[in-house]
């Protein structure tokens, strides 16, 4: 039972919301190109200089006052009921459209919300003082379903209407908002939710965790708290399985661990079976693995006896680990040896060839792991490898305010 509920809307004016994945100096320079940018706000470190550090108290208050400023001044607006909401992304002609809603913390701890990556404490104690200090989630978890028919129906019916908004961001992506304010969807679409028994975190594990440590810590502050409260529930976007892209999320390596490229190549042959390319190729099918060395691209099959039925083990990134890189290259963790990098698909092969050519010695094309293999290993309680998958398009911030 999943308690996936309408919620009262902060929204900006047209163009006050920013794409956010950008590095310290890159988002400077992105607020100080567009002063609107909603960077502002969940990058407040851009608005001081370099010597005051990015997690100092001044950052995060900052960005409060920003925030209240800009609603009271009629930058955002806000909605006089709560509702669903429609988000509607096209990326080189393909949509994808997903549900805006806020998902309940309870269903996160009892496990009705699951998830498939372990977080970092230091990257959630940014977002809880982000949240906590704005009183508002500003970014949404990205979260995943069984489609539904009747949540598509109504979906659907609803985008058959002028959207609250329609532009084209910097990258390209299509952005589109409709709004769910009809009674009796509101109430078919949250009825329907309580039946689905298994939503899951496909991207923003670090986000879902501190909108839950957050609203635990409101909870120890509000002891009388009901349990309807807003702080008892995080901004997110619900995406159909059918909806959803998942990118290939590849590999490269510094070093070939002290062999040479021929005695390297001996060994991969001896592992997979392998063919060499004419040309740079992706990987067609699950269990293969493309890879670039030396000027040369190849593609290697994992071999049948090397399969395995267990969600995690039987992963392509999984077995490209435990066959090549911790056996032959020494790389034992890849979550922090610095001998390994990772490149999302978004990139290309063209990137892959460039990181080989200018400072790695190799690099591996993945086939995308599928969104029936994350929901399993979420099923199954484990976790992904790390960089195991890559979505595309990304969810973009301030679109959608969540006060708490």
């Amino acid at each position: 039972m999943a308690d996936i509920r309408p919620f009262l809307c902060i929204r900006p004016a047209e163009g006050k919301a920013a794409y956010d994945v950008y590095n310290r100096r890159e988002a400077k320079a992105e607020t100080e190109k567009n002063p609107d940018s909603f960077l502002k706000i969940d990058r407040a470190e851009t608005q001081f200089d370099d010597s005051v550090d990015t997690y100092d108290d001044r950052v995060y208050k900052k960005a409060h006052d920003i925030l209240w400023d800009m609603v009271g001044s009629g930058d955002f607006i806000r909605d006089g009921a709560p509702c669903y909401y429609i988000y509607e992304l096209t990326m080189d002609g393909r949509v994808q459209t997903g549900l805006v809603a806020c998902a309940s913390i309870d269903d996160y701890e009892a496990g009705v919300i699951k998830k498939h990556e372990n977080t970092r404490a230091e990257k959630e104690a940014d977002r809880i003082r982000h949240v906590d200090a704005c009183n508002a989630q500003t970014g949404p978890i990205f979260l995943a379903y069984r489609a539904n028919a009747v949540i598509r129906e109504i979906m659907g019916r609803a985008k058959e209407h002028t959207a609250l908004y329609d532009f084209v961001s910097d990258d390209g992506i299509r952005h589109r908002v409709f709004v769910i304010d009809r009674a009796e969807d509101i109430a078919r679409i949250r009825d329907t939710f309580i039946g689905i028994g298994e939503i899951y975190i496909a991207d923003g594990h670090h986000r879902a965790a501190s909108a839950v440590k957050t609203g635990k810590m409101r909870r120890e502050q509000h002891p009388g708290y009901t349990g309807d409260e807003e702080f008892n529930y995080f901004l997110s976007v619900l995406f159909a399985d059918e909806e959803l892209l998942i990118m290939d999320y590849n590999r490269v390596v510094k070093d070939l661990g002290g062999h040479t490229p021929e005695e390297f190549l001996e060994q991969v042959r001896r592992i997979f079976d392998m063919e060499q390319l004419a040309q740079a190729e992706n990987p067609q099918q699950n269990g293969q693995v493309c890879m670039y060395l030396a000027g040369t691209w190849y593609r290697l099959s994992i071999k049948d006896a090397d399969r395995s039925s267990d969600p995690v083990e039987g992963l392509d990134v999984s077995l490209l680990q435990k066959l090549l890189l911790e056996p032959v290259l020494g790389i034992s963790d890849p979550k922090t040896d610095a001998r390994i990098d990772f490149v999302g698909g978004i990139r290309g092969l063209g990137e892959l060839e460039r990181r080989v050519n200018e400072d790695c010695a190799a690099a591996f094309a993945m086939y995308p792991t599928s969104i029936g293999e994350l929901f399993a290993v979420a099923d199954a309680g484990k976790l992904m490898p790390p960089k195991s998958t890559w979505f595309e398009p990304k969810l973009r911030s301030g679109l959608f305010i969540h006060e708490i």
